[in-house]
């Protein structure tokens, strides 16, 4: 028994038995304990960008943390950018980095680095293992921070304590604390408004976004009038049968229009929602300042015992909630030119029950939020953190975790070239993931943002910079590359033929649809 085989009990015995993995020579005895553990399902991805988001879209779908393997501080460095939108998601996860023999440390080797400032900025906790006799408590320590913050707990295995001789002893599972209670006058506060009879807007996020807590939320909204909105929340149960909630629009103009006749806005598992980046003469507060805010309840609180309380509080539970009936179902396959909004109407038509969207389509979602409410009952993970290139790797989180589930990922084509490597992982897993790549060959979001602050005209070199036509991406090539098989859609009616045949199979499938 050594720290590393220590570190491996002590995930499977709390039910941490998936890693997404990209290692070095630091994580070898790590590596060979896991191969003594075949009860622990191991998941290589060939950039730690993607590992880190295979993590998140895993934990949003499993309700459980998996353990990602990184490489000392540079392998963690490739790994923040979707460890940021981790974060944003409130996603639990455990990352073990890897680290030098401590006698090592002071020689300042090349690879050397200080993975504590590196990993902190995106971390709930970040600790480093002393011994192999520390590796237990450590790793508990790590698992109840990431469940109950919760987020991102970092740990810190330096070479030695993996290899290191460790006491046997039996491993039991950590105790988790309750979830904090919501304070009695906040509860008090968000009730009275209520029923007060005025313009309340309740802005739902993290878990109160799941089907039954949507509900209680429908049942409140039914009964004092209450608008329901949410901001990018981790994990959305949408469609027919399950409460709508509005999506707080991206635009500022737009969004502050949308909130100006509120006069209280009740924040349960998110924050206010503020503007995306700064425009000159337009404000960051998408909420008016004579609105006033009560943020109730956050991730970390049990957000369905929340909602459950106010429905008590405002007399809701014999309300009937507002739900959309299945009328997708019903729409016209559309014909002739493809773009987003045939795009959208397509997948509305054709999505079937129980899929998993994972969203990474920024300009090209077309009609698809306003569809989402009357399409077959999904799961939608989208871009929480505005970091690009979760899409292809957050797909294979969410199939890993949900299997017998069929996964579409709607993908951007330029940021989906930050991660493309996700695709390998798919074939090589066998995942069953329908990949839409929206190949417009431009970064079209930021053509958008020019245009926000005041810029009309491009010339050469900002075309140089938000073009990516020259030379022009080929996806299929690309994907076929990485082993999945993928055919390209010019015109809407392709399109639609491509897609009823990608849902039909199993097995990951790509189209690049040009539009």
């Amino acid at each position: 028994m050594n720290g590393a085989d220590r570190l491996c009990d002590v995930l499977l015995a709390n039910g941490i038995d998936v890693c997404f993995a990209n290692p070095g020579t630091s994580e070898m005895h790590f590596v060979a304990a896991l191969d003594r553990k075949p009860e622990m399902r191991c998941v290589l991805g060939l950039f730690e960008g993607v590992v880190t988001a295979a993590a998140d879209g895993y934990a949003r779908m499993a309700d459980k943390p998996a353990a990602t393997l990184l490489h000392l501080g540079p392998g963690l460095a490739n790994g923040l950018a979707n460890l940021h939108n981790a974060r944003r998601a409130r996603t639990p996860m455990v990352n073990i980095v890897g680290d030098h023999a401590t006698y090592h440390l002071p020689l300042d080797a090349p690879l050397t680095s200080d993975i504590e400032s590196l990993a902190r900025p995106m971390s709930h906790w970040v600790g480093r293992v002393d011994g192999p006799e520390d590796v237990a408590s450590k790793a508990g320590e790590a698992i109840v921070q990431a469940v109950t913050k919760p987020g991102a707990s970092t740990l810190i295995l330096p070479a030695d304590a993996a290899w290191g001789e460790a006491a046997s002893a039996p491993v039991t599972p950590v105790a988790l604390p309750p979830p904090p209670r919501v304070p009695a006058e906040r509860m008090r506060e968000a009730s009275a408004a209520l029923r007060s009879g005025g313009k309340i807007a309740l802005i739902l996020g993290g878990k109160a976004m799941r089907a039954d807590t949507l509900d209680l939320a429908g049942k409140i909204a039914a009964r004092t009038g209450a608008a329901l909105f949410s901001e990018r929340a981790a994990r959305s149960q949408r469609g027919a049968g399950r409460v709508a909630v509005r999506p707080v629009p991206y635009n500022v103009d737009l969004a502050v229009e949308t909130f100006r006749e509120f006069g209280t806005a009740i924040c349960i598992g998110g924050r206010p929602p503020v503007a995306f980046f700064a425009y000159p003469g337009k404000p960051g507060r998408i909420l008016l300042d004579r609105c006033a805010v009560i943020e109730l309840a956050g991730p970390e609180h049990d957000l369905h015992a929340v909602l459950a309380h106010l429905c008590d509080e405002v007399g809701a539970h014999r309300a009937t909630a507002r739900v959309e009936a299945q009328t997708a179902r019903n729409l016209a396959a559309p014909k002739g030119a493809l773009d987003p909004v045939a795009i959208s109407a397509a997948l509305a038509r054709a999505l079937p029950e129980g899929a998993i969207i994972c969203e990474e389509s920024i300009t090209s979602a077309g009609n698809l939020a306003a569809l989402a409410p009357t399409m077959a009952p999904h799961d939608h993970l989208p871009l929480t953190g505005g970091s690009i290139g979760i899409g292809i790797p957050l797909s294979v989180g969410a199939a890993v975790a949900a299997p017998g589930r069929k996964v579409v990922t709607l993908q951007a084509d330029g940021s989906g070239m930050y991660t493309v490597q996700g695709l390998w992982t798919q074939a090589r897993e066998k995942l069953d993931v329908l990949t839409i790549v929206f190949s417009n060959r431009g970064y079209s979001i930021l053509k958008g943002e020019m245009r926000n602050v005041g810029v009309n005209e491009f010339g050469r070199n900002a075309r140089r910079m938000l073009e990516i036509d020259d030379p022009a991406l080929d996806w299929c090539s690309l994907a076929r590359g990485m082993g999945v098989e993928a055919a390209r859609a010019e015109t809407a009616d392709e399109f639609v033929r491509l897609l009823d045949a990608g849902l039909a199979r199993t097995g990951p499938f790509l189209i690049e649809a040009m539009v």
